[in-house]
């Protein structure tokens, strides 16, 4: 397995990781309060959601349109 194919799983899985984590931030009772009062999400939750995403498109690009070593 090429080495940028791991890099592409190990951003995928890292991303879909820190979704799940602001999935679970977002149904906590504090952010839930917050998010009633100022409507919006707390700090952490919205960086989660940010990193997460990210690295779950990336790993998903690198996975899709990334060179592999065998071409």
């Amino acid at each position: 397995m090429a080495s940028n194919r791991i890099l592409a799983l190990v951003l995928l899985v890292v991303g879909l990781i820190l979704l799940f984590f602001a999935y679970q931030g977002s149904q906590s009772l504090g952010d839930q309060v917050t998010e009633a009062v100022t409507g919006r999400f707390t700090d952490s939750t919205i960086w989660f959601l940010i990193l997460g995403a990210a690295s779950a498109v990336a790993g998903l690009g690198l996975l899709m349109f990334g060179k592999s070593a065998s071409h």
